[in-house]
């Protein structure tokens, strides 16, 4: 039996989103003629908002845009350790800090389960001290090059949930108590599974939800 804290990401450990930083951050890096394809990152975001592509169809257009269809981890480690380093330095609340100290003083496993892609999110993830990453995964090609195509699920709403259960039977782990840290409602799903719900810097529905249900509030700005 083990204890768990659970966190998000994405403005919740961190003090914005991340995902389309990182893919600016790399096309800044590697090829700045890729901004120009800006206006059709846009018009891929309303198609999203108007539900004609999924979320995880926008990242992959996005991520092609930006990135390009494929790269070599030898060219990818570099981007994504210099995003890594200005994250840490700039862009983590300071009570994420405070609280992933104090579920490692508990004795709690600590993870991230994260819709962000996994290929940086870990990165991350292992500089704060989280002893694993739960995250969308990329599609890694014979070449060994990570391809703009997501493995499996976009790790976000009830894909989340899936996806901590499937890591939970690849570690061989039984749950004792679970903490789970999130600002979004999207992450309902395992708000509702856990057994001590905690919204952190909650945006209006999932604030709501948290007075209702009776949830922990905190502000780790």
């Amino acid at each position: 039996m083990t204890d768990l804290a659970i966190y998000d990401m994405d403005r919740t450990v961190t003090r914005r989103g991340t995902y389309t930083p990182f893919l600016i951050h790399c096309a800044l890096r590697r090829a700045p003629w890729r901004l120009f394809f800006a206006p059709v990152v846009l018009v891929s975001m309303i198609a999203y908002v108007l539900k004609i592509i999924s979320r995880g169809k926008l990242k992959e257009i996005n991520h092609a845009l930006l990135l390009g269809r494929s790269i070599h981890p030898r060219d990818l480690m570099p981007l994504v350790n210099e995003f890594a380093n200005t994250t840490i330095a700039h862009g983590i609340r300071p009570g994420a800090l405070k609280a992933i100290a104090r579920d490692k003083a508990e004795g709690r496993r600590v993870i991230m389960a994260t819709a962000s892609y996994r290929l940086y999110a870990a990165t991350i993830a292992n500089r704060l001290g989280f002893d694993d990453t739960i995250g969308t995964n990329s599609v890694i090609g014979l070449d060994e090059t990570v391809r703009a195509k997501i493995d499996g699920e976009n790790c976000y709403g009830v894909a989340k949930l899936r996806m901590i259960a499937r890591w939970l039977e690849h570690e061989g782990l039984t749950r004792a108590h679970v903490r789970f840290y999130s600002d979004h409602a999207s992450d309902l799903p395992v708000f509702d599974w856990s057994d001590e719900p905690v919204a952190v810097n909650p945006h209006d529905r999932l604030l709501r939800l948290a007075r209702l249900r009776g949830w922990r509030i905190e502000d780790w700005s």
